[in-house]
């Protein structure tokens, strides 16, 4: 090839991003085209490109008859794992796990607080013009806390839900020394076990074969009366009928799911009439964070020089796993 072309598509790719990242592909020997979304770009366009940066349509890949590495703007690379949506085996993946536990740890905090305090109901309260007492609220302070799946998403929640004064409780696939910010430690096995006295859960999994409805009718039904549940991860890690069971049986005090089975959520779906729970369209990770951002920039320009030297690079993902 006469020149090593990058095709760049990032969601919130501003003119000072394009010109930081411009000189970086620059200085490393390669040249770039931004292929964003909406912007009328051809297809074919792929086709020069030894180097894909970001989330790019699966039906579009097979068209990248150059391409050796696809570095994804996301932490989860379900769509990505099936090799023959390119046009040849051997494509280096990696993702950019690291990025978005800032973002989503904030998101979790903030829609269990407002589960813990009523929110919804007051909001209700403001549209109908109601001064109206809506009884006791929880707190983080003084609960109990369990993170399923405590990677950069699940440790920056478990991270601030201690620095609160929460118990927390983390659940792992693998056994591992456990962190200065858990209280325990339990293995995805003992998650009967891991939830039964916990006031909050959250899950926060990758959306893989192992994963799929990791969490269904006998671990809802272990966890404590009235507790909260939280899902930022894949919606297919949970059992969503059993969650509307466990709602509509009044054994959990409400749920925030930021993902769902499937996605977008059905219209019929129960989850949208239920007043105690919150539901967001896939957005607590949403990169138009600028620190967001700015990470998954740092981590590709990193992971350039990597590939640039004939090294391993950094953020490789494993198709086997999924992430």
């Amino acid at each position: 090839m006469d020149k090593r072309m990058i095709g760049v598509q990032l969601a919130d790719l501003t003119k000072e991003r394009e010109e930081r990242l411009r000189k970086a592909v620059s200085d490393k020997g390669f040249e770039m085209k931004v292929l964003q979304k909406g912007s009328g770009y051809d297809p074919m366009e792929l086709s020069d490109c030894e180097i894909l940066f970001g989330n790019f349509p699966p039906s579009e890949l097979k068209l990248a008859k150059e391409l050796r590495w696809h570095a994804t703007a996301s932490a989860g690379i379900d769509q990505y794992v099936d090799e023959s949506i390119y046009d040849h085996e051997g494509i280096l993946l990696t993702n950019s796990s690291g990025a978005y536990g800032v973002a989503i740890a904030e998101h979790m905090l903030t829609v269990a607080l407002m589960l813990l305090r009523r929110m919804r109901g007051y909001e209700e309260g403001q549209r109908r013009k109601e001064w109206k007492y809506l009884g006791k609220i929880g707190s983080i302070y003084g609960s109990t806390v369990t993170a399923i799946g405590i990677g950069d998403i699940g440790s920056n929640f478990a991270k601030r839900c201690q620095a609160l004064g929460a118990r927390v409780i983390g659940v792992k696939r693998s056994p591992s020394e456990k962190p200065d910010y858990l209280d325990e430690l339990y293995l995805t096995g003992d998650m009967a076990r891991a939830v039964k006295d916990a006031d909050i859960v959250a899950l926060s999994l990758p959306g893989t074969d192992e994963t799929k409805h990791v969490f269904g009718k006998e671990e809802f039904a272990a966890m404590k009366e009235g507790a909260i549940f939280i899902n930022v991860g894949r919606g297919r890690t949970i059992d969503q009928d059993a969650l509307i069971e466990a709602l509509q049986s009044g054994k959990l005090g409400g749920a925030a799911l930021d993902v769902t089975e499937p996605e977008p959520l059905p219209s019929d779906c129960p989850l949208w009439e239920m007043e105690n729970v919150i539901i967001t369209p896939h957005i607590s990770g949403n990169d138009s964070l600028d620190h967001t951002t700015e990470m998954i920039i740092d981590m590709f320009i990193e992971d350039l020089e990597r590939y640039r030297k004939g090294e391993e690079l950094k953020n490789t993902a494993s198709r086997k796993r999924g992430y």
